[in-house]
């Protein structure tokens, strides 16, 4: 019997997944992500998790016959590595990965994208439908989405391809993303721009009134969530937020024509309601082709890891017509 594995590498946490080739799960295992001090350091990290699931699963390793990744960017997708992660620290300059899994499980079979790519291959494989036209988008620290259109995972030359956080939606360039670029849809929307979103919008307008600790130096996107219909500042900060959402979703929608569009991060699993729903109103009245459907995804915080491992399964695609078992 052969086995499958898929690998999530975050800035946070490494796990790991090993299946049997219907996709039952057999062994797992986290780790925090290694802080350094050098790439090779987190290599050896992402390694010691997936031995462990093996450990876990009751099987060698080299008994794995494809491993997927999904993995923090960006890449150096021709020699299979991440270069310069952002949230890491800036002494990890580089991170092997598909050189040394592949050793790992001795095999070649090992398929490399970024976290939001493996989102939309796992979504894609577990829909009904298993659609060849989907979004994942994510709305966490970051914005990012994975695309398959026309039946085919976009990479990108480099793996790079879905970088739609970085869609400008204001030409004006209020607010300046931590890619250093002006106005765009991740510098309004993600969690780590929400206070300074609120704190631009307070200036504007000194004459609402507001109990957030727009101030503070804890003020967090959860404050403004978190007093929705009792806050005048907070609900007009979710307005805003719903109308940059709905231009960068319906750019989404125009570059790519998905049946399915489906949302994942921490700030749309957390405030479903008040982050996807307003979309979903917004853009059936902003798209001029087919308007998708917009849904949640049904894996929470597991949408990555289980994408890695059904691009492991279907040859890096998420097409159950590739099952490889």
């Amino acid at each position: 019997m052969v086995y499958y594995a898929g690998v999530d590498l975050g800035a946070t946490n490494v796990r790991a997944i090993v299946a049997e080739a219907d996709g039952t799960t057999i062994g797992v295992s986290r780790r925090s992500t290694p802080r350094g001090p050098t790439g090779i350091d987190v290599t050896e990290g992402v390694l010691r998790t997936l031995r462990e699931a093996c450990v876990d699963a009751g099987i060698d390793p080299e008994r794995i016959a494809a491993t997927g990744i999904g993995s923090i960017g960006p890449f150096d997708l021709a020699e299979g590595a991440v270069i310069d992660p952002a949230n890491l620290p800036d002494s990890i300059d580089r991170i092997p990965l598909t050189g040394p899994i592949a050793k790992l499980i001795d095999s070649n079979d090992v398929y490399l994208h970024n976290d939001t790519t493996a989102g939309v291959i796992g979504e894609r494989f577990h829909a009904v439908s298993n659609p060849d036209d989907m979004a994942y988008i994510t709305i966490s620290s970051g914005i990012g989405a994975g695309v398959c259109c026309d039946g085919t995972v976009m990479n990108g030359w480099d793996g790079n391809a879905g970088e739609v956080g970085h869609y400008v939606v204001d030409p004006q360039g209020r607010l300046t993303c931590g890619c250093g670029r002006d106005g765009h849809w991740e510098a309004y929307c993600s969690g780590n721009a929400i206070p300074d979103y609120a704190r631009l919008l307070a200036e504007d307008d000194p004459t609402i009134s507001t109990a957030l600790p727009v101030e503070g130096p804890d003020f967090t996107a959860k404050d403004v969530f978190e007093l929705a219909g009792e806050d005048e500042l907070a609900d007009y900060v979710i307005e805003q937020l719903a109308h940059w959402n709905a231009i960068g979703v319906t750019n989404v929608v125009h570059a790519f024509a998905p049946i399915v569009v489906s949302f994942g991060g921490a700030v749309a699993l957390h405030n479903e309601d008040l982050v996807v729903d307003p979309i979903r109103e917004r853009v059936s009245e902003m798209v001029m082709t087919n308007v998708p459907e917009i849904r949640v995804t049904d894996h929470g915080d597991d949408v990555v890891l289980e994408g890695a491992l059904a691009s492991a399964l279907t040859e890096g695609t998420g097409d159950r017509r590739r099952l490889r078992g």
